[in-house]
This record gives C-alpha cells, sequence and structure tokens, in this order.
C-alpha cells in the first residue's frame, strides 16, 4: 500500500502476536517486520502472522531504514532499554504499558527522544478506545452532576507467574494491574491529586501482591484504586456524582458505560463498538502523530505517563516495594535478565489463561462447556505455549516468558 507506515514489533509473545493482527486489520499501515533474541523466533512468528521482515536481534530491526515505528512489546522490566535501543537509531516508539519500572527511567527515555526529536509514546490503550471519548462526553454533559468519588478494582489471581514475583522484573499488583485504575481514576479526575495512601499485602520475594490505593485531591475528590494478583475481582470503575452515578463494564478495554441517576434509574447505556482488537486506536493516533509531526499522543502525552510514573513510585515507597532498578540505570546482570524475558501479558490473555487453568482443574471431576472462555485476545498457539513451558522447565530465566503479554 502506497504511504502506508510500515511497523516493526520487537518482541514476540502474545502481545506481539495482537499486534500483529491488529495490523493486519487496519488501513494505511503495515505490519512489517519483527525482532527476536533469536531469529528462529522472529522467523517463526513471522511465518504465522505473515510479517515480511524477521530479524535476530532487536538491533537489526533498528537497523532497518524501512522501519516508520517500532512497536515495544516486551515486558516492562525491559521498557527502558529496549524503547533507548529504538530511539538510538532514530526511530519512533509506542512502547506498551507500564511505560518503564519508575519516572526516572520514564523521564530519561522522553528526554532522549526529545534530543533526537522523535516521537514516543505510551501504550495504554484504554486512553485511546472511543468508550473513553463518550465518557468524558458524559461527564462533561453534567448527567450525574458535580463528580465526588470514583472506584476502580482490577484483579486476577496470577500469583504464580515470575513477572509478578521477581523484583528485577518490575514485579507486583501495581505495575501490572494497578496502573489501569490510576488511569482510570485520572481520565475522570484529572491529577491534581495532594494526597495518596496505600497499603499492601506483600509475598514471600517482597513483592505487593494486593493492593489499595487512596487518592485525595485538591477540590476534595477522592478516588479508590484496588488491585490484586492473588485474587478475582469485578474491573469495573464506579464514578460518583450528585445526581447520580456510572458504571464501566472492564477498566481495561470499556465493555460499556451505564449512567443512572440519584433514584438508580437508568438513563443511559453506552455499548462497545466493534474492535479489531482494541489496539488499533493506539496505532491510528500514533501514526496520525507522525504524519502530523507530533512528537507524543493527544490521548497519553509526555506528562500524563510521567504522571502516573510519579504516583507509582510514591506508593510503591509507601508500601515498601522496591526494584533493583530503582537505584541506577540497569547493570549487566539486570540486563541478562530482563533480556531473558521477551514476552509480555494483555489482562484479556490473563482472563484467558485463568479460565483455561479454572476449566482444567473442573475437567477433572466432569465434562466443562469452555466456549465462553475465550478472551477477545487469546494471542498463542498451543505450539507456542508448549515451547513455553518446557523452557520454563530447564530454566528460571525462561520462567517468567509468558505461558501463552
Amino acid at each position: 500500500m502506497f504511504n502506508s507506515k510500515r511497523v516493526g514489533i520487537m518482541g514476540t509473545g502474545s502481545i506481539a502476536g495482537t499486534m500483529a493482527r491488529t495490523l493486519k486489520g487496519m488501513k494505511g499501515v503495515t505490519c512489517y517486520a519483527v525482532a527476536s533474541r533469536t531469529y528462529e523466533k522472529a522467523e517463526a512468528f513471522a511465518k504465522e502472522n505473515k510479517v515480511k521482515r524477521a530479524y535476530g536481534s532487536y538491533q537489526e530491526m533498528c537497523m532497518d531504514p524501512k522501519v516508520d515505528l517500532i512497536y515495544v512489546a516486551t515486558p516492562h522490566s525491559a521498557h527502558f532499554e529496549n524503547t533507548c535501543l529504538a530511539l538510538e537509531y532514530g526511530k519512533p516508539v509506542l512502547c506498551e504499558k507500564a511505560f518503564a519500572l519508575n519516572e526516572k527511567q520514564a523521564a530519561e527515555m522522553f528526554k532522549m527522544a526529545a534530543e533526537k526529536d522523535l516521537f514516543l509514546a505510551e501504550a495504554m490503550w484504554t486512553r485511546f478506545i472511543p468508550l473513553a471519548g463518550k465518557l468524558k462526553e458524559i461527564l462533561s454533559s453534567n448527567k450525574i452532576g458535580d463528580i465526588m468519588m470514583v472506584t476502580a478494582d482490577l484483579s486476577y489471581n496470577i500469583a504464580w507467574k515470575q513477572r509478578i514475583t521477581d523484583a528485577s522484573l518490575g514485579g507486583g499488583a501495581l505495575l501490572d494491574l494497578g496502573v489501569y485504575g490510576l488511569n482510570f481514576a485520572s481520565m475522570v479526575l484529572g491529577n491534581d491529586v495532594v494526597n495518596i495512601s496505600a497499603v499492601s499485602k506483600k509475598g514471600d520475594g517482597g513483592m505487593d501482591m494486593q493492593d489499595s490505593i487512596t487518592l485525595s485531591y485538591r477540590d476534595g475528590q477522592i478516588a479508590v484504586i484496588t488491585c490484586s494478583a492473588i485474587s478475582c475481582g469485578s474491573g469495573k470503575g464506579f464514578i460518583f456524582g450528585t445526581n447520580g452515578h456510572i458504571e464501566v463494564e472492564n477498566i481495561n478495554n470499556f465493555e460499556s458505560i451505564t449512567v443512572y441517576n440519584n433514584a438508580g434509574i437508568k438513563e443511559g447505556f453506552y455499548k462497545k463498538e466493534k474492535q479489531i482488537t482494541g489496539y488499533e486506536y493506539e496505532v491510528m493516533s500514533a501514526i496520525n502523530s507522525l504524519n502530523e509531526n507530533w512528537k507524543e499522543c493527544p490521548e497519553m502525552p509526555k506528562a500524563q505517563s510521567l504522571e502516573i510514573m510519579k504516583m507509582m513510585d510514591f506508593i510503591r515507597e509507601q508500601i515498601d516495594v522496591k526494584f533493583p532498578q530503582d537505584d541506577d540505570n540497569l547493570d549487566e546482570e539486570q540486563t541478562e535478565t530482563s533480556e531473558s524475558v521477551e514476552s509480555a501479558e494483555t489482562v484479556e490473555e490473563i482472563i484467558d489463561e485463568v479460565t483455561e487453568s479454572l476449566s482444567e482443574e473442573v475437567s477433572e471431576d466432569s465434562p466443562v462447556d469452555d466456549s465462553n472462555g475465550e478472551a477477545e485476545t487469546v494471542e498463542a498457539s498451543d505450539s507456542e505455549e508448549t515451547e513455553e513451558t518446557e523452557n520454563a522447565e530447564n530454566s528460571d530465566e525462561e520462567a517468567e516468558e509468558k505461558d501463552e503479554e
């Protein structure tokens, strides 16, 4: 396609597969290249997803002059080094969330992008979906009066995953799940937070397994965010106003928005639009930004990413959760650890994995119809899962690599 932007995907995990499928369903953009730490993985991914170029190192793909945009699909523990590598080679970057491990890393990433005069944005997809725009429209209409309180939860029992338990991988529930609740509160109430209070339950490795976070705003509003890696939650967001309330189904990828008046009577209902995967909106924004020569996306600008990272740093300080990378930039040993991990999980894939696990447990006693347990973004093939399971058995480093992100 003439004038089509060519995207290179960094990483070959299932979130990369989600993006490849997304790009194939879009116009004006091409899934042109994929890079892995081994050519075999990249080649297998390219064949499965019909990607033109496969590279056995991230650097090789960054050197390809035909790549117009690099999508970083690795775990957040590797985002800093992967993004900086792409920027060093002059490539615009759309980087998955959580954007970095801490605000220091994020600031350095944006500083480098500014020095190189390059586009850089965080792919916090909930900021880009159309229902997010509809929510802003509803709130500005004053249908439920003045907003006084927000609550949001995103919780899945995924405590067995190494990326949750390992500090060097940016473990814990906060960066993995809590980031969605913080973004939801920010979308509704903004960032004029004057106080943050957080409590957590830690696992044996010192990482937060579940968190309760209260944000207090200058004008008196309150947001309560919960996330857990050891229990299953509703995934819902509630917005309470002086004249009614709003319920958002699935704060990760809004399924619906329901508006109630102060008598609890439904006054509005808005359903999720048909999607390819939901990732297309962040890609469209990135491509539009490149076409307009903008250096960030208006839906998720630099200031917003830094604000969320700052909040998470403060929360981690309160609950005493530390990463080795908080003290310095990645040293050689930490770089090796993060490079051993190439894939990340989306929350949809977590849902699917948990559902599949529960179905298998139940099937030991009785047959189960799991036809409703499939999530919209199930990406890993059986062969990928088998290979990853075998790798996990052979190496602690490979154990964190996505089970299917």
